[in-house]
């Protein structure tokens, strides 16, 4: 099966802290069909995230596919609390980027 990349997929890939102790990913989806293939197939999903961001399971607090924004949300433990010693991305606004270059499986529609 062929892959593509989330971010040919995406409108948008952002991140950014959910309190100082976890990070918000979000992936907004290009048109509706796109949205609805991924989420029907849940591509975007715990084991890519564990995967990609090199976490345990009981790190990711959720994955939300919320369709009135054709967007996925996913909630995951940080690293290391935001402000702290050892916090290189305060705002968590770049912990994204594994996201952009992830491969999913795509035939196309």
């Amino acid at each position: 099966m062929k892959t593509i990349r989330i971010a040919d997929l995406a409108r948008i890939i952002r991140s950014k802290n959910a309190g100082p102790y976890e990070l918000t990913l979000d992936v907004f989806f290009k048109d509706e069909e796109t949205y609805r293939k991924v989420r029907e197939r849940r591509l975007i999903d715990r084991a890519l995230i564990r995967r990609l961001y090199r976490v345990d399971d009981d790190q990711i607090s959720e994955i939300v596919y919320y369709d009135p924004a054709r967007a996925v949300k996913v909630t995951l433990a940080r690293p290391v609390p935001s402000g702290s010693v050892n916090d290189t991305d305060v705002y968590g606004a770049q912990q994204h980027m594994p996201l952009v270059d992830a491969e999913v499986p795509w035939e196309k529609i």
